[in-house]
């Protein structure tokens, strides 16, 4: 709850702004939910579900219950299967946070015992491959790199992983924009790369979302679902976004697994998503009122 309440800062200011501080007021926090970017259309709904509900709970922690009911769609942590090494495929947009998001994907690894080997596959951006290189460093870990095709860079980081037993393979790729089609194209070529590299691999494609885009990376989600495949989420700048709101339309529309969300940029800043959590810390209201 704390966690949440901190990142969420700017969303439930506008939430309050939105409503006035007054959490009896269902048209108030009608839209407190649409200032959140959860969209008109769906905060309409919430808002009727809360006013069916026969309860003496005051309105607002009654809509905390009811998104934390639609958010727990998004709940599904990373979980390695057993096979080794176990090959993530990293994806986003440039500027979202991705190669930091790797890093902390990294530590969160290492920390729970487990041998990591990075794949440095921005090889379009050098700063991309030495700001990796840092972190496998101060992390202790192996990386892969290369400035050629980084398709060769992951095949080449997955054999490797398996010839010196990692348990966990962490790919980066370039960051891409949807409107980039010979790019977005690059990223199937690198998913097949990993696959004659290692059969049934990646085992997991991690898109990295930047949270300050709201409703926005649902387009994102779909254009790489399309190029790529998606298997679930990373959400990053929850603490600079005033859109928070936005979890409830993915839910609703395409709920992806929502693995992790980055709270800050050092590496132990990321969190497993806790649907209960964020939803009693948009809504303002104090864990006495959950369910």
């Amino acid at each position: 709850m704390a966690l949440f309440s901190r990142v969420l800062n700017k969303t439930r200011q506008q939430f309050a702004d939105a409503a006035d501080n007054n959490h009896d007021d269902f048209a108030a926090l009608e839209e407190g939910l649409i200032m959140t970017d959860t969209g008109a259309g769906l905060a309409a709904r919430l808002i009727q579900e809360v006013r069916d509900k026969d309860t003496s709970k005051p309105p607002a922690a009654l809509l905390a219950d009811v998104m934390a009911a639609h958010l727990r769609r998004l709940e599904a942590s990373l979980t390695l299967d057993g096979r080794k090494p176990f090959v993530i495929m990293v994806m986003g947009i440039n500027g979202g946070g991705k190669t930091t998001t790797i890093a902390k994907l990294c530590r969160w690894f290492v920390t729970r015992n487990k041998k990591v080997l990075l794949a440095a596959g921005d090889t379009f951006r050098a700063a991309a491959r030495e700001q990796l290189g840092e972190w496998a460093e101060r992390l202790d870990v192996e990386i892969i790199t290369g400035v050629g095709d980084p398709s060769a860079v992951a095949f080449d980081a997955v054999r490797a992983g398996t010839a010196r037993q990692c348990d966990v393979v962490l790919v980066d790729t370039a960051g891409r924009l949807p409107s980039q089609t010979h790019l977005m194209a690059e990223l199937a070529k690198i998913r097949r790369a990993i696959g004659k590299s290692m059969p049934g691999a990646p085992h997991e494609l991690l898109l990295v979302l930047d949270s300050t885009n709201g409703q926005n990376t649902l387009a994102q989600i779909e254009a790489f679902q399309q190029v790529a495949g998606v298997t679930g989420l990373v959400l990053t700048k929850l603490d600079g976004s005033a859109k928070g709101g936005f979890l409830l339309a993915l839910a609703e529309k395409m709920p992806k697994p929502v693995r992790f969300v980055g709270v800050g940029e050092g590496a132990d800043d990321l969190e497993i998503f806790d649907a209960d959590a964020y939803a009693l810390a948009l809504s303002g209201m104090n864990s006495q009122y959950s369910t």
